[in-house]
């Protein structure tokens, strides 16, 4: 009886080790899932910085396209400035040339 007893807490002590190296194992598993946690939210807050920054560049394309407009209506005015004072002096004058 006493060596049944025996037997019975070296195989508890054994289930106690295998549980013990378990729950290093899964303590290692929580420490890299949070290092993947952490680089998850690296790289969410590089695409949030990187999204303003497409927003801001967009802001800025709309900014140059108005001011290519502006440029463009302003130039063909005064192409057709040119062309109506060269009318007036008698000449006919094609400005684009």
């Amino acid at each position: 009886m006493q060596g049944d007893a025996l037997a019975l807490s070296v195989d508890v002590l054994a289930l106690l080790v295998d549980v013990l190296a378990l729950s290093v194992d899964a303590l290692a598993l929580s420490v890299d899932a949070l290092a993947l946690l952490a680089d998850a939210l690296a790289l969410s807050v590089d695409a949030s910085s990187s999204s303003v920054d497409a927003s801001a560049l967009s802001v800025d394309a709309l900014a140059l396209q108005g001011i290519a407009k502006f440029n463009s209506l302003r130039i063909n005015e005064m192409l057709y400035l040119v062309k109506i004072v060269s009318r007036g002096r008698g000449q006919e004058v094609n400005p684009i040339q």
